[in-house]
Formats: structure tokens, sequence, C-alpha cells
């Protein structure tokens, strides 16, 4: 991509998702991620309706009037972005592929972090792990990350879930609020999130597109696995050839439903022609 194209795209990004952040979601994710806990802020004169447990019985007695300890949420947290940037991300029959879907989620939640104050991590991954960006805060920052949510382009076709989530609980040493964003379309994950959420907080975000999850009566048609580069035909006239089809998404679906759950970690499921506004919006109320 050219560079004048590479920063157009760039700062529609920008322009949409930061608009999102600053009327919808700064608030509401600051509810849903809870700091790591309350930490002294200054004593003030004690006012009618104060909790007599925080009264500083110390400063009290040396100035003879009655003052209580005030505290605040110790707020600074860290977003860590996981996303899956294998060769079946860049599939879509919408306006927009699920790539450029999973960059403007990935936007949006970078920029409610930063609302907040809070440091923002990005890591790329295929069957490898392809990109690390350590958390730091700031809009450079936010605004590295999605130049290389458009424009990288990853050393691996394949997808490991479970390598990318042994990764992170190897190097993030502190808790952290992580977003998985992928197609899932992988299993033997369960061991690696069971771990990763005992130590982090984190949430799925499973994109698919229409086409995934049905096949329309096309005749036969030549298909392409994206991650194999297997070729082969299916008769989509057969009924069912469409009905084994769509039993596979279910399958896979209820999969990555059961292995969240189980983990204890949240799930967002959306679709490339749904507004994932709406959904993240649900979550976030759900959580607070």
């Amino acid at each position: 991509m050219k560079t004048k194209d590479l920063l157009k795209k760039v700062k529609k990004i920008e322009i949409k998702t930061r608009k999102l952040s600053n009327h919808l979601f700064s608030g509401q994710y600051h509810s849903s991620f809870k700091g790591r806990g309350m930490t002294f802020s200054e004593v003030r004169q004690y006012q009618y309706g104060d909790d007599v447990r925080a009264i500083d019985w110390n400063v009290t007695a040396k100035n003879n009037d009655t003052y209580v300890k005030v505290f605040e949420e110790e707020r600074e947290l860290t977003l860590l972005l996981m996303v899956d940037v294998s060769e079946s991300q860049k599939f879509g029959s919408a306006e927009i592929d699920k790539r450029e879907l999973v960059a403007e989620i990935s936007a949006t939640l970078a920029f409610s972090a930063t609302q907040n104050n809070d440091k923002i991590g990005l890591l790329l991954f295929s069957d490898e792990i392809e990109l690390f960006i350590p958390p730091k805060k700031g809009k450079s920052h936010v605004l590295r990350i999605i130049r290389e949510l458009v424009e990288f382009e990853p050393k691996s076709k394949k997808t490991d879930i479970k390598k990318a989530l042994e990764y992170i609980s190897q190097i993030m040493k502190k808790k952290a609020i992580v977003f998985v964003i992928s197609d899932f379309m992988a299993t033997d994950y369960e061991k690696a999130l069971q771990i990763a959420s005992k130590k982090h907080d984190v949430t799925g975000v499973r994109i698919f597109d229409l086409r995934e999850q049905k096949l329309p009566n096309l005749g036969l048609i030549s298909v392409v696995n994206a991650e194999t580069g297997i070729h082969s035909w299916l008769d989509t006239s057969e009924i069912s050839v469409r009905t084994a089809y769509e039993k596979e998404f279910l399958r896979n679906e209820a999969y990555c439903s059961s292995v969240f759950s189980s983990c204890k970690a949240g799930l967002i499921h959306t679709c490339t022609n749904e507004s994932y506004v709406s959904k993240l919006i649900t979550y976030f109320k759900s959580r607070a």
C-alpha cells in the first residue's frame, strides 16, 4: 500500500473510531474495567454524610477538628490487543472484510483506553508471533498500532491461538485487559486460555462473515482454503453440502463459546454485516 493511501486509510479509521470512543465507549470502558484498587489521595475536613470509618484520628487530634481520609481508584490499566492476522481474516462478502472490521474494533478499544489514560499494547499473530508492540500511552502510539493493523503483512497464513495465548502468559507479568480478536477458526486453545484468563481479564471478539455461516445455492463452485491453499470443488446445489457447511460453522462457534465460558472469559460474536457498536455497548454494560 502506498504511503498516501495508508495515511488516508489510517485517518479515516481514526476519525470514525475516535468519535465512537469519545461519545460512546470511554465511560462504558471505564466502568467495565476496574483499576487495581483504592489508593490514598488526601485528607479533608469531615462533611455531613461522610463514612465515620474514614476518619483520620491522628490528623483530627492534631487539628481539634474532624478530618477524613479520601481515597481514589488506582485507575491505570494496560489494554493488550491480540489480533489474528492469518489469511482467513482477509475474507469478506459485506462492505468490509474481517481484517478491516478487526482494525476498526481495535482502534475503538484503543482510543477508549487512551481516554482513560491506560497503556495500550498490540500482539499480531498467525501460527507465529508476528509482531509485539509493548504497551505505552499516547495518541501517536495508538496511531502506530492502527497503521500496523492496516499495513502489516504476516509471514505465515495459518493460525495458532494457543501459541499466542501462551506467549502472553509468559511476557505480560502484570494483570492486563486482553482482547483476543479473531475468527477463532482453530481448536486446542482451551488450556492456554484457562491459564491466561486466571492472570488477565480476557475477552474474545469472534469475527465472522455471513458467507462463512451459510452457502447460497450457486451450483458448482471452486473454493480455496485461505490458510492451507488447498483447492476443492463444492456443488452448492446439493442441500447436504450446504447443511454440512453450516454444521461445521456451528460446531466451531459452539466450541469457541464453550471454551470461553468454561474459562470464565468474556466473548463477543459479531458479523461483518452487523454493527459492532451495539455489541460492544451491550457487553460493556453487562460487565458494569
